[in-house]
């Protein structure tokens, strides 16, 4: 299974930022999915949790499940003792209790279940704590570059943050890749075990041309929504986090729409990322993960430590050798986004056979990066079937990643086709000489 890994290009949080774990400060997003084109934003970067947010990639990990053919929609999901207590949004259930893979996905959508998420987690991940880290892989898989989830469900935990960006890039996924199965979003009510379960995405019900898609709330995040609107051949998302009030949250979206939505483009297509590999906002050195700032933060508090060198072939994979540039794509791919003290393994033996090689990301684990290299090139395949992988370990500042890579092209052609493979599958690609 793909685990967390990490993108090419990173911003560093300075180790004089102060963080806090009260509310995060406000932002707005709203995207036109046709064409990526932001219409309207205020602070979409601004680190914000993102509360029952973050079911819209439960569900999306649970879309792929049904779609490889691993669970169907009938499937049993029982509920353990951990997911039975999740507070405090639940179907009240009992450990042992068992419901269906539907029946989870609809009192996510409708009643924001923890429960339900946790133990649709557990069916998939094992553990909620190994489900949490493949959200994490597929929010980078899908350009999701500043979110890091730990639970399943989104209560309270300070690790867990996103952007109002980041979440407009979910929404878009959702909808691109399971058309059929993002309809579930629009549902308003359903019936479980004698009862009926109404949903709470109360603008959707008003607001015309509105057909989903997650609303959110914590003390820590406030208020959030994130809305998709159809509007003939026009299609938004739109994003609002860190709302006082519900009530107030759904008119600022309104608003956001009404001001808007003339400005998108027809189309009959969605964007295939709904935004390009942004910095990644991580650590610093002290090993913890960010927690969201309050917006008023100044922005020269941050340290550019890594930048993607010259593009190759107009993507978005880097070349780590074009400019011989000291901060390229490869050392930027060494900084970790998940604050966990790295678990010590033997190093994997090394095959640099070939004169050209990419790298895709660096890993917690020599174990992780080896598992998430293998998973791509059975997913990717053509160029990357018959290439050697392996891992190296890199300290620095008392940190171990595990740089993950394909090896043995004979040319930087081969390795550049090889990369562009990737980049149309939305993976992050930096191409470099073998070092022998």
């Amino acid at each position: 299974m793909l685990r967390p890994f990490i993108g090419l290009s990173v911003v560093l949080l300075s180790m004089s930022l102060m963080v806090t774990n009260a509310l995060a400060g406000g932002a707005q997003l709203l995207l036109d999915a046709r064409t990526g084109r932001v219409l309207a934003a205020d602070h979409p970067d601004t680190l914000n949790h993102p509360a029952s947010l973050t079911k819209m990639m439960t569900i999306y990990l649970a879309f792929e499940a049904i779609r490889r053919g691993d669970l169907s929609w009938d499937s049993p999901v029982p509920f353990s003792k951990h997911a039975a207590s999740r507070p405090p949004t639940k179907l009240r259930l009992k450990p042992g209790d068992v419901i269906t893979v539907r029946q989870a996905i609809l009192a996510m959508i409708t009643l924001s279940a923890n429960d339900a998420a946790v133990a649709l987690a557990e069916k998939i991940g094992g553990t909620e704590e190994h489900f949490a880290e493949m959200m994490t892989a597929k929010a980078r898989e899908l350009g999701m570059p500043h979110t890091t989830y730990v639970n399943a469900s989104g209560l309270p935990d300070d690790r867990q943050i996103t952007t109002a960006r980041d979440m407009s890039t979910m929404a878009v996924a959702l909808l691109r890749d399971f058309p059929n199965d993002y309809k579930l979003f629009s549902t308003r009510k359903f019936d479980f075990r004698g009862r009926t379960i109404y949903g709470h995405n109360n603008l959707m019900y008003r607001f015309k041309g509105m057909d989903g898609i997650k609303t959110g709330y914590t003390d820590a995040s406030g208020f959030n929504l994130v809305s998709a609107v159809e509007d003939g051949r026009k299609r938004v998302i739109g994003v609002v986090m860190g709302g006082r009030t519900a009530a107030s949250r759904d008119n600022l979206m309104a608003r956001l729409i009404n001001q808007n939505l003339s400005r998108a483009q027809d189309g009959d297509s969605l964007i295939a990322s709904a935004t390009p590999t942004p910095p990644i906002v991580v650590a610093a050195t002290t090993g913890s993960i960010p927690t969201p700032v309050h917006r008023d933060t100044p922005e020269e508090k941050l340290v550019t430590v890594a930048d993607v060198d010259t593009p190759v072939l107009g993507s978005r994979f880097g070349n780590a050798y074009a400019g011989g540039s000291a901060n390229s794509a490869a050392a930027a791919a060494d900084a970790m986004i998940m604050g966990a003290h790295p678990r010590p393994l033997k190093p994997i033996p090394l095959n640099r056979d070939g004169s050209w090689q990419i790298q895709i990301a660096a890993a917690q684990s020599a174990e992780q990066a080896m598992n998430m290299l293998q998973s791509i090139r059975r997913k990717i395949g053509g160029p990357l079937t018959d290439r050697d992988i392996y891992t190296e370990a890199v300290t620095r500042n008392g940190a171990t990643v595990y740089r993950a890579r394909f090896t043995g092209f004979t040319s930087k052609e081969e390795a550049q086709s090889a990369c562009q493979k990737l980049v149309e599958s939305r993976y992050d690609c930096v191409l470099m000489p073998a070092r022998g």
